[in-house]
C-alpha cells in the first residue's frame, strides 16, 4: 500500500476560507456603508442648497411680490383719495388704504423674518425709510382735506370761476408731486432689493444644479468604486475558492470513472500546498488516489489471475476433449485396417489349399499395404499432435515433390480404405512440382480427400484434380456431399470446431485447421466453395517449383539444397 500523504494540523493555517469569506463579506458591508454614508452626504449637500432655496429666496421672493404688488396699487388708491369729494366715497378709499396697509405690514413681517445678508439688509432698511416718509405724507394729505381749498386767494373763491379751478388744481397738484416723489423713492429701493434678490435667487439655483451634479457624480462613482471592489471580490473568491472546489470535484469525478491505474495515475491533484480547508481535501484526494491506484492494482492482478485460471481451464477442458477424441478416431480409424487384415488373414487360413502362390502373394501385398495404412494413420496422429501443440517449424523438411505422383498415392490409399468410394482423379502425366514437405503435404489432401468421401453419401463422386496457373499449381478437392452451411464458412479452418449438419459422424475438428496450418507454412492458400446439400470444393494453391534446364544454375543449386535436406 502507498503511504497516505500526512495532513497539516489545522493550528498552522495561514488562513481559512471561513477567514477569507469573512474578510469579503466584511468589505463588502464596508463597502455598502461607506456608498450609503456618501450617498447621504451627497443627498445633504443638495438638501442644503434646495433648503436655501425653499426657506430664503422662494419666501423672500414671494413677500417681495407682495409687496410690489401692494406698493402698486397704493398711488391709485392715493389719487382717489385726493380726488373724491363726497364723504362716503373718501371712506372707501381710506378703507381700501388701511387693506393695502395691512398686505404691506404683513409682507414686511414676512420678510423680516427671512435670513438676509449686510446689502439686502441696508436695502430693505432703505425701502422702510422711504415708505414710511411715503405714507405720512399720505396720511397728512388724507387728514387735512380742505387745506387745498384754503390755500386759493378770497377773491376768486368763486368755484364757478376759472381762476378759482385753476388755483384749486395746483393746490391738489403740491401734495400729489410730493408725495409721488417719496413714493418713487421707495418703489426705486424696492425694485433694487427685488432684482437682487431675483438675481441671488437665481445664483442659489444654479449653485443647487450643481450640487446635484456634483452629487449625482459621487454617487455614480462611489456606485463604479463598489461595483469594481464587489468584481474583484467575486474574482478573488473564484480564483481561491470556487475554481479550486470546482477542480477537485472533477478530478473526484475522473478518479471515480477511472478503471485502471494508468487512468487513476494520469489525474493530477492541485493545491496540496494550500494551508486552507482546500489544502485538506486536495491531500485527501490525493490519498484517495494512491488509494484507487492500489485498488486499481490489485484488481487488474486478481483479473489476470482470472483469466490465468480460465485458460488453465480451457487447456485442460482442451486436452480432455483430445484425448476423448483422440480415442474416438482412434477406435474409428484403426477399426477398419484391423478388419482388412483380419479379413485377409481369415480367407488366406479359410483357403490356403486353394489358393495359388501368385493369389497368396496378393492377399500377402494387401494385408502390407493395410499395414502400411495403419502405420501412416499412427504417424499422422503423432505428427498431427507435434504440428498442433509444438513448433511447427520443428517438423517442416522441405524437398521436390511432384503432386501428380502424391495425389495418386493419396487417391489410392484412400480408395483402399474406403472401397465403395468413386473417386475420379484428373491427374497430368507430366510432373508438377512444389517445394515442400511431402509428408506434411500428404496429410493436407489426405485429410481434404477423406473428409470428402467421409461427408459425401454413398456412391456420391469425388474429384480430385491437378492443374498450373501461372507461377502455382492448383489442387482441386471436389465432392457431392452435405456440404457445409454458410454460417458456418467463416469458421471452418478453426481449432476444434466442426459444422452444425456433421453430428453423428466422427471427427476431431482438427484436420482443417492443420491443413491451412500446413499450407500457409508452404506459402500456399486455400480457398472453399460450399453449400449446404450441394457439396463442398477445397482449391489450394502452392507456389510451383521451376526444374526446367532454362532455370539453370539457380535450379540446379536449389535442387542441390533439397537433395541435402
Amino acid at each position: 500500500m502507498r503511504r497516505a500523504l500526512s495532513f497539516r494540523p489545522s493550528s498552522i493555517r495561514r488562513l481559512s476560507i471561513r477567514a477569507r469569506l469573512s474578510f469579503v463579506f466584511l468589505l463588502l458591508f464596508m463597502l455598502l456603508l461607506a456608498l450609503g454614508l456618501e450617498s447621504l452626504r451627497s443627498l445633504s449637500y443638495v438638501n442644503d442648497a434646495s433648503a436655501q432655496i425653499r426657506d430664503r429666496w422662494l419666501p423672500s421672493t414671494r413677500a417681495l411680490g407682495d409687496l410690489n404688488n401692494f406698493t402698486t396699487d397704493f398711488p391709485a388708491a392715493e389719487a382717489a383719495l385726493l380726488r373724491e369729494d363726497d364723504a362716503d366715497r373718501r371712506a372707501a378709499s381710506v378703507r381700501q388704504m388701511s387693506e393695502l396697509d395691512r398686505g404691506i405690514a404683513a409682507a414686511q413681517h414676512a420678510y423680516r423674518q427671512i435670513r438676509r445678508d449686510a446689502a439686502e439688509d441696508e436695502l430693505y432698511r432703505r425701502f422702510e425709510a422711504e415708505w414710511h416718509e411715503y405714507r405720512g405724507l399720505v396720511d397728512r394729505i388724507a387728514l387735512a382735506p380742505n387745506a387745498a381749498a384754503a390755500a386759493v386767494p378770497p377773491a376768486v373763491a368763486d368755484p364757478a370761476s376759472p381762476a378759482t379751478v385753476g388755483a384749486a388744481a395746483r393746490a391738489e397738484a403740491i401734495p400729489s408731486i410730493t408725495s409721488r416723489a417719496a413714493y418713487d423713492a421707495a418703489s426705486a429701493t424696492l425694485g433694487l432689493l427685488t432684482d437682487r434678490n431675483v438675481a441671488s435667487a437665481r445664483e442659489a439655483s444654479e449653485s443647487s444644479n450643481i450640487t446635484y451634479a456634483q452629487a449625482r457624480g459621487r454617487v455614480a462613482f462611489a456606485i463604479f468604486l463598489a461595483g469594481v471592489l464587489v468584481a474583484g471580490a467575486m474574482v478573488h473568491v473564484t480564483r481561491s475558492i470556487s475554481a479550486p472546489l470546482v477542480d477537485l470535484a472533477e478530478r473526484m469525478h475522473r478518479l471515480a470513472a477511472s478503471e485502471t491505474g494508468a487512468e487513476v495515475r494520469g489525474v493530477e491533484v492541485q493545491g496540496t500546498q494550500r494551508h486552507d480547508e482546500i489544502g485538506e481535501m486536495a491531500r485527501a484526494v490525493v490519498v484517495f488516489r494512491n488509494n484507487a491506484i492500489d485498488l486499481a492494482q490489485n484488481r487488474q492482478a486478481l483479473a489476470q489471475h482470472a483469466t490465468m485460471l480460465q485458460d488453465k481451464l480451457a487447456e485442460e477442458q482442451r486436452l480432455t476433449l483430445l484425448q476423448r477424441n483422440f480415442v474416438s478416431m482412434a477406435s474409428h480409424e484403426f477399426r477398419t485396417p484391423l478388419a482388412i487384415i483380419d479379413g485377409h488373414a481369415q480367407r488366406m487360413i479359410s483357403m490356403r489349399e486353394r489358393l495359388t502362390a501368385e493369389e497368396l502373394a496378393q492377399r500377402a501385398r494387401k494385408v502390407r499395404n493395410t499395414v502400411r495404412r495403419m502405420t501412416q494413420l499412427i504417424d499422422n496422429l503423432i505428427g498431427s499432435a507435434r504440428l498442433i501443440d509444438g513448433p511447427i517449424d520443428l517438423n517442416y523438411h522441405p524437398r521436390r515433390v511432384d503432386l501428380a505422383v502424391l495425389l495418386r498415392e493419396v487417391r489410392q490409399l484412400q480408395q483402399e480404405l474406403s472401397p465403395d468410394a468413386q473417386i475420379v482423379e484428373d491427374l497430368p502425366a507430366l510432373p508438377l512440382c512444389v517445394y515442400g514437405d511431402a509428408s506434411l503435404l500428404n496429410q493436407v489432401f489426405g485429410n481434404l480427400l477423406s473428409n470428402a468421401v467421409k461427408y459425401s453419401p454413398e456412391g456420391g463422386a469425388v474429384r480430385v484434380s491437378v492443374a498450373e496457373d501461372g507461377a502455382q499449381v492448383v489442387v482441386t478437392i471436389e465432392d457431392r456431399g452435405i456440404g457445409i452451411p454458410e454460417s458456418d464458412r467463416q469458421r471452418v479452418f478453426e481449432r476444434y470446431f466442426r459444422g452444425s449438419n456433421t453430428s453423428g459422424i466422427v471427427g476431431t475438428g482438427v484436420g482443417l485447421y492443420l491443413v491451412k496450418t500446413i499450407v500457409d507454412l508452404h506459402h500456399g492458400a486455400i480457398a472453399l466453395d460450399s453449400h449446404e446439400g450441394e457439396g463442398s470444393r477445397f482449391i489450394v494453391r502452392l507456389p510451383r517449383m521451376d526444374v526446367e534446364p532454362a532455370t539453370g544454375m539457380r535450379a540446379a543449386r536449389q535442387l542441390d539444397l533439397v537433395g541435402a535436406g
